[in-house]
């Protein structure tokens, strides 16, 4: 069989749905089997890696457990302000100025402590209790979702 009939019947084969294609002629017997792309795939060679020691539940000290598990979180006291929407937190109405409210600060009800951005509008958020402020849990430019804590009043 000519070389160049050979390689026309392997392009009509690999470029078709068949898949096995054999041919008898008088000079010769010529059979053509396509390989399935996903056998060809679990047909390579699959190297494992090494085995990781295993630890026995006996071998691990009695510690480890206690240490491994986390400290509740601390409850905080006083009247806590949250977020009334999603958005971007920020303390100051722009980066070079005075923040609307720090720690140690008094704040009447009513009185804006900060601005969240939501969805490219800036909105004041108002205190809706007097006091002191003790603490800020959220960072300037972080983003808050609703209801989160923000500021902790006594």
């Amino acid at each position: 069989m000519d070389l160049r009939k050979l390689k026309t019947l392997i392009d009509l084969v690999s470029e078709s749905n068949i898949s096995e294609l054999e041919i008898t002629e008088a000079d010769g017997k010529v059979r053509i089997v396509k390989s399935d792309p996903a056998a060809a795939v679990a047909a390579q060679p699959v190297y494992a890696a090494p085995a990781a020691p295993v630890v026995h539940a006996a071998a691990v000290p009695a510690a480890a457990p206690a240490a491994a598990a986390p400290a509740p979180a601390p409850v905080e006291t006083g009247h806590v302000v949250t977020s009334p929407m999603v958005g971007t937190f920020y303390r100051a109405s722009s980066p070079n100025a005075k923040p609307f409210a720090d720690v140690g600060q008094q704040v009447k009800e009513g009185e804006a402590i900060c601005i969240i951005e939501a969805m490219k509008i800036m909105n004041e958020i108002e205190t809706d209790k007097s006091g002191t402020i003790t603490k800020i849990l959220v960072e300037n430019g972080q983003p808050v979702e609703f209801g989160q804590p923000l500021f902790i009043l006594e």
